[in-house]
């Protein structure tokens, strides 16, 4: 009889955690799918076998209730998805188990790179990848407009400013002098968001979307195939030396595909993936696992995804 596994998604309450949700109790392999939130103002209810409201990542009552969860429903699998637990497993060099459970996340490597923007952008230009002008704001001498302003350890679309003058510049430097300044890649009609997996075999998988953002999600998405794009997601995958998956964010310029961003978890679009055959997702549990990991049959270009909403009551 075929093993099935019980997991437990810690931030289940948010967009990602809910589609990682869907995928798992949608696939054979898993008995029981269990998720925690530090908040229970979510739906994930209706879609976790068991939900449970825990204290946040910070506290040191997290771990003691995590193990109670994990112990209770013999949880073999934990797959974090908020990213102050993902950040502070990487401060702490947590990898590959916790809790004496498998651990489902990127790498050690890919998570000191992509946690950090200036990082992002030295690791990329140190290995010959194309990459924006990034410098600490207090660092800049003379700002070229418009430019870009962002949280240097932020995520998502918070806490980023388009400047366009010095007068704004100075505004922000002012408040946020930590901040990194940012070369601003024009042309947001050609941005594009990328899954990218890497097994510990050293196979490397990729989707391409082109996209549109609606209310800071990718709200509009369709299936590309880039030769140039593919050429620097392998690069990054190899220089990382990838271990599980993550997403890049680019634009395309005049100097070919510029990347902006590389969140080192599952991104917002893991559904849309999921269900056009980029299951990384499970691939990533397979491969942690040491069990064979699933074909990639890849969609046709062209194919697209709309995001939608879904209405509980309670």
């Amino acid at each position: 009889m075929t093993k099935k596994y019980n997991v437990l998604v810690t931030g289940c309450g948010g967009d990602i955690g809910q589609s990682i949700g869907k995928i798992l109790k949608s696939h054979a392999m898993f008995d029981s799918v269990v998720g925690c939130d530090m908040s229970d103002e979510h739906p994930g209810k209706f879609i976790f076998d068991r939900c449970f409201t825990v204290p946040r990542c910070s506290s040191e009552s997290y771990y003691p209730t995590l193990k109670n969860i994990i112990t209770e429903f013999n949880i073999d699998i934990t797959i974090p998805i908020a990213e102050p637990e993902l950040r502070q497993n990487a401060e702490r060099g947590v990898e590959k188990q916790i809790l004496e459970t498998a651990l489902i996340s990127a790498n050690l490597k890919s998570m000191k790179v992509g946690f950090d923007k200036l990082y992002t952008a030295n690791f990329l230009e140190e290995n010959g990848l194309p990459f924006p002008k990034t410098k600490i704001v207090s660092e800049v001498d003379q700002a070229i407009f418009p430019l870009i302003l962002k949280d240097r350890k932020g995520s998502g679309s918070k806490s980023i400013f388009l400047v366009s003058d010095q007068s704004e510049f100075d505004f922000y430097a002012r408040r946020f002098p930590n901040f990194i300044a940012q070369e601003f890649v024009p042309n947001s009609l050609e941005e594009y968001t990328c899954g990218l997996f890497r097994s510990s075999t050293g196979e490397i998988r990729s989707i391409t979307f082109k996209r549109k953002l609606i209310g800071g999600f990718s709200g509009f998405g369709m299936v590309v195939f880039n030769d140039s794009i593919n050429k620097v997601l392998i690069a990054i995958a190899e220089k990382l030396e990838l271990l599980g998956s993550i997403n890049v964010q680019l634009r395309l310029s005049d100097r070919g595909p510029i990347v902006f961003e590389i969140n080192p978890r599952f991104s917002s679009t893991v559904m849309f993936r999921h269900l056009m055959g980029f299951e990384d997702v499970i691939w990533s549990i397979q491969d942690r696992l040491g069990l064979p990991i699933s074909d990639y049959r890849k969609p046709d270009a062209g194919k697209r995804f709309y995001k939608g909403f879904n209405e509980y009551i309670d």
